[in-house]
């Protein structure tokens, strides 16, 4: 794989092949069934459209990117669109580091190797996810042939396997299960569409982010053997594995940034603690109007989602900071239910108003202090 200037510094090709031939088989079902699956999954996404925009009150303006398709796919399908979606958000970073080592002695060679591990590794990071995602609000991926997506940006995929295979697992309704999922994965295709300025607002958090990172070897490496002591138990705040807000030592991802990474991961945090959280805040609410079984659902779900398959799994999730996905869940629908019960939905939903109506790290844990900000700033 070739660039202009020089060899690109991710082997894309090589990830999408590496992580489809890693990647677990999916359940086993007959060609009809499968045909049933994918056409059910697409009559709940649209039957979701409905609940979910009643539910939040939350209007889609009609602009760029109002129009995302909905796309069943497999998981190779789910691979090749977060491929898609690296490539994409990432580009701005590898073309820093491509400038940075085109001007070292072997700079060329070095990029096409490394271009080449860093292609296998991250295709073994999504083989390892590719089995656990049900749905994704696809942000950032342009459209493709194979994946379109809308004019200005999104897409929503519902990974029809893992559904599935989730389904079976947890032993409930497929009929009620697949429209649960749906009105969660709606859930986040509403909050981009009906707040136009909400993709722009994260991608630029992203790039400040990435505009940060620190491309020298040998400060990153130094950084890494600093982040390997600490978990391995030098340094840490307590003798309990546990930070001062309790959520345990922190993932390799968390300990290698610098001091404003922190700062900019803080608000990228609160921002998808609000948009996780407001998804399953949502889909329980429209659930007991039309998923009969949504009490049993969830108990059994929030039981999977939190002991994870094993201790392998466990360990990495932890490690790749994955276990944090699982605290957005639960500390955004906190923040959300609490805010609702203050000052109703139409009060929470100036949370869209702009990026400043953000709820911040601290009042995602602290409602209250959200409330008394946006509210009583703009009545006073």
């Amino acid at each position: 794989m070739t660039s202009i200037g020089g060899v690109e510094m991710v082997d894309w090709n090589l990830a999408v092949a590496t992580a489809t031939r890693l990647v677990r088989p999916g359940p086993e079902v007959s060609r009809d069934e499968a045909r049933a699956v994918v056409a059910e999954l697409r009559r709940h996404a649209k039957s979701s459209e409905e609940h979910v925009r009643a539910f939040t009150r939350m209007a889609v303006s009609g602009g760029p990117g109002s129009d995302t398709p909905v796309l069943v796919v497999d998981r190779a399908g789910w691979i090749r669109a977060n491929v898609a979606g690296f490539r994409q958000i990432l580009k701005p970073l590898l073309d820093k580091v491509q400038d940075r080592r085109g001007g070292l002695p072997g700079g060329a060679v070095l990029g096409a190797v490394g271009g080449k591990v860093t292609g296998v590794e991250l295709g073994m990071l999504l083989s390892f996810l590719a089995s656990r995602v049900l749905g994704q609000y696809e942000t950032f991926a342009p459209a493709t042939r194979d994946l379109p997506g809308s004019p200005g940006g999104g897409r929503l995929l519902l990974v029809a396997p893992n559904i599935v295979h989730v389904e079976r697992e947890l032993d409930v309704a497929p009929h009620d299960f697949r429209l649960w999922v749906s009105l969660h994965e709606e859930t986040h295709r509403t909050q981009f569409t009906a707040v136009p300025w909400l993709r722009d607002h994260i991608e630029s958090e992203i790039q400040a982010f990435l505009g940060e990172t620190d491309v020298d070897p040998a400060t990153l490496l130094e950084r890494v053997r600093e982040a390997v002591q600490s978990l391995s138990g030098g340094g840490r705040p307590g003798d309990d594995g546990h930070d001062e807000d309790g959520r345990g030592a922190p993932s390799i991802i968390e300990l290698v940034q610098t001091p404003a990474q922190r700062e900019i991961l803080a608000r990228l945090t609160a921002v998808m603690s609000l948009l996780e959280g407001h998804a399953d805040y949502v889909m329980d609410g429209v659930g007991p109007e039309v998923v009969p079984t949504v009490a049993e659902i969830r108990e059994k779900f929030q039981k999977r989602r939190a002991s994870g398959a094993g201790r392998l799994d466990q360990a990495l999730r932890k490690l790749l900071g994955l276990d944090a996905k699982l605290r957005q869940y639960r500390d955004g629908e906190r923040f959300v239910r609490a805010v609702v019960n203050q000052v109703g939905m139409d009060g929470f939903n100036r949370v869209w108003t702009s990026p400043n109506t953000l709820p911040t790290k601290a009042e995602i844990s602290k409602p209250g202090e959200w409330v008394a900000r946006v509210h009583r700033k703009a009545e006073s």
